[in-house]
């Protein structure tokens, strides 16, 4: 066989793992399997593409990606398990500005060719650009360098019509021109779009624009693909593209709302976002003593983890609790909620990191028919996925909002930090509820003080 064919089959080969890859990323069993198919894959593509390309500047190359690696290494060895949501979003929005920068390079060599390759420029450097600086302003706000709340502008919805109309002339004045200077002017507007876009989206909707700029990227980095004549680069952005948009679909049916509503409704005065005072209102608290003897009595006890516990890092002292309880006799299971945490499947890796067996996390579906035979429901940092006004059909933030059934449970203990509400900020009823007992503190030292009184029954 020739070098070329040889090159395309090592291509193949690497598009196979990135299938893989994201097959066995769809299950804790297998993501860990997953994860090194996927970087195997990854590896092959960066050295075939030396091997088929040759490049004359290989010692500059070189020294960037070592340069990049040690960036990504250091970041992703120090990230913590509740920054990685911001951390996605960050290695999103690079992904998409260096799509967008590669294409900037190129149109100077296909302007004046076919239609096509002008085209896929033009869509590259729009979405591309769009998508960083989208998701650099996700990564502020996650990291809460800006505030988390929706924020709109004084005439937003004209500002972003205009800078659709103008991103939309310039995209057309590229592909026929093929004029680089137009495309820069293309690229600082589609930079502002982004901006714009994620602007008005805050609290729990920002983990789901995340995942929709990781879709664009995807697309972005397909389009440049074909624009390279690179097919693995074409099929790689088609299946995170691909990939980007499911998710941010089930992410929105999880949280019961439109992809739409999610990132207009603040433009159009509907934003998610309530208040984030605390409430005075009377509730039921015990010390965690008195909680032990309830949990140390219960047969069946169903854990509720969120974003708290991953704060808090308490997963081990949960964990921990769970084994006493199971050593005990009493049943205890994890419910899930498909956006528990801050993205789908986080509260599974953070539990996997604790070894809790696999077995105990019940996905949302098959767990809220079991509350009802649940002695207690222990609620460990969550907040909006146990709401009951999700079930109302309108009127609040998160009516048709999927909830985990925690308050179907013949007694509900709610660990928290304070009477603030969660990130829809509007109140949570079930904290009021007759049968409900709220442990305050910080989830770790709660946990800790339940271990203890636990073991002392």
């Amino acid at each position: 066989m020739t070098e070329s064919v040889w090159i395309d089959a090592g291509y193949l080969l690497a598009a196979v793992c990135f299938i893989l890859a994201l097959k066995a990323l769809s299950s804790p069993r297998s993501a860990r399997w997953g994860n090194a198919v996927g970087a195997v894959g990854a590896v092959l593509a960066v050295v075939l593409v030396f091997l088929a390309e040759r490049p004359s500047n290989l010692v500059a190359i070189l020294i960037a990606i070592l340069l990049g690696g040690l960036v990504g290494a250091v970041a992703a060895r120090r990230v913590a398990m509740t920054a990685m949501p911001q951390l996605v979003a960050l290695f999103n929005g690079v992904g998409g500005g260096a799509a967008a920068l590669v294409a900037l390079l190129e149109l100077g060599e296909v302007g004046g060719s076919a239609i096509i390759p002008l085209v896929a420029t033009a869509f590259t450097v729009l979405i591309g650009a769009i998508s960083f600086s989208g998701s650099a302003i996700t990564f502020a706000k996650l990291q809460e360098l800006m505030t988390s709340r929706p924020i709109v502008p004084p005439g937003a919805q004209w500002l972003f019509g205009g800078a659709i109309i103008a991103a939309l002339a310039l995209s057309v004045l590229v592909v026929t021109t093929g004029n680089t200077l137009i495309g820069v002017v293309l690229a600082l507007v589609a930079l502002g779009l982004g901006v714009l876009l994620v602007l008005p989206v805050g609290g729990a909707d920002v983990p789901i624009v995340i995942s929709l700029l990781n879709a664009f990227t995807g697309l972005s980095v397909a389009a440049s693909g074909y624009l390279l004549g690179n097919t693995l680069l074409l099929v790689a952005g088609t299946l995170v593209g691909a990939a980007g948009a499911l998710l941010t679909k089930l992410m929105a049916q999880a949280m019961g709302r439109s992809v739409a509503n999610i990132m207009f409704g603040a433009l159009r005065g509907g934003s998610t976002l309530g208040a984030s005072v605390e409430s005075q209102r009377p509730v039921k608290s015990a010390p965690a003593e008195d909680i032990a003897v309830l949990l140390g009595y219960a047969q069946r006890v169903i854990v509720v983890p969120g974003y708290g516990l991953a704060v808090a890092q308490a997963q081990h002292t949960l964990r921990e609790l769970a084994d006493i309880l199971n050593e005990r006799g009493i049943e205890v299971t994890y419910a899930i909620h498909p956006v528990a945490g801050r993205m789908p499947g986080h509260m599974n890796v953070l539990l996997a990191e604790a070894n809790v067996p696999y077995e105990q996390l019940v996905e949302m579906e098959q767990i809220n028919p079991e509350f009802k035979s649940a002695d207690v429901a222990l609620v460990v940092g969550a907040n909006d996925v146990v709401n009951p006004a999700a079930r109302s059909p309108q009127g609040s933030p998160i009516s048709g909002m999927p909830i985990l059934d925690a308050d179907h449970a013949k007694a509900v203990v709610f660990m928290k930090r304070s009477m603030r509400p969660g990130f829809a900020g509007i109140e949570n009823e079930l904290l009021y509820d007759p049968k409900t007992t709220l442990l305050f503190g910080d989830a770790k030292a709660s946990l800790t003080k339940l271990v203890s009184a636990v073991k002392a029954l």
